[in-house]
C-alpha cells in the first residue's frame, strides 16, 4: 500500500507516533510530511519522534514529491494531528505547500483523505469547514478516545483512536479491540446485563431497566 502521512502543529503528536509504530513501514510505501510547527510540537510533547528508516520524509515546501500529482497513484492520506488551520486551508482549496496540495489532489481524485483534528471546543467556522470537507469526500475522524476497552494507560487510550485510523486506511489491525455483544471488556459488560459502577461496588443493570 502507498500512503501519505501528514502532521501539523496541533497538539497530539503521540497519535502520529503510535500510528507510525503500528504500521509495518517496511511492508508499505510510507511518505511523511510534517509542517514546521508539527516538528516543534512533537519535540515539546515527545522529546523525540521515532521514525522508521524505511519511511520517506519530505519537507512541506517540496512540491516535486510524487503525491502532489493526480497522475501518481496512492491509496490513502491521513493528517494526524490535523490543526484547524490546516483543515480550514484544505476546505478553502489552498494548495501552497506539499501537504495542502496533496490533500487537494486526494480530494479531486476521489482518494481516501483522513483528517484527525484534536481541537475542542469547535467554533462555527470549524464546524462549517468540517461540513465542507465531508461534502467533498474527506473522512473527518476527531481524536476522541473510546473507553469500553478499559484502557489502562495514556497509550492505551491513544491506541483506541489509532485503531480507527488504521481501519479507515484499510490496514490489518490485529491489536484492535473489537466490541461484540457476547464478549465485552473484562469486568465491564456481561452477556445478560450491563455492569455499572455505583454505591462503591459493581452492580449489574438488568436489560430493559433504567
Amino acid at each position: 500500500m502507498k500512503l501519505v502521512i501528514g502532521a501539523t502543529g496541533a497538539s497530539g503528536a503521540i497519535y502520529l507516533q503510535r500510528l507510525l509504530e503500528q504500521i509495518d513501514c517496511a511492508a508499505h510505501q510510507i511518505h511523511l510530511v510534517m509542517s514546521a510547527h508539527a516538528k516543534q510540537v512533537a519535540a515539546h510533547e515527545l522529546d523525540r519522534l521515532q521514525i522508521s528508516k524505511s519511511v520517506a520524509q519530505h519537507t512541506e515546501s517540496d512540491l516535486s514529491v510524487p503525491f502532489v500529482s493526480g497522475s501518481a497513484r496512492f491509496d490513502a492520506m491521513v493528517i494526524v494531528p490535523c490543526s484547524m488551520a490546516t483543515l480550514g486551508r484544505i476546505a478553502s482549496g489552498s494548495s501552497d505547500t506539499a501537504l495542502l496540495r496533496a490533500a487537494d489532489v486526494f480530494l479531486k481524485e476521489r482518494r481516501k483523505l483522513i483528517l484527525v483534528p484534536r481541537e475542542t471546543p469547535w467554533n462555527l467556522i470549524h464546524a462549517r469547514n468540517v461540513v465542507t470537507l465531508l461534502e467533498a469526500g474527506a473522512i473527518v475522524l476527531p481524536a476522541i478516545p473510546s473507553f469500553y476497552s478499559r484502557p489502562k494507560s495514556l497509550v492505551d487510550a491513544v491506541d483506541t483512536v489509532v485503531w480507527r485510523i488504521l481501519d479507515q486506511i484499510g490496514l490489518p489491525n490485529p491489536q484492535a479491540y473489537r466490541w461484540s455483544a457476547a464478549s465485552g471488556p473484562e469486568d465491564g459488560f456481561v452477556r445478560q446485563g450491563r455492569r455499572v459502577r455505583g454505591g462503591g461496588r459493581d452492580q449489574t443493570e438488568k436489560p430493559g431497566k433504567r
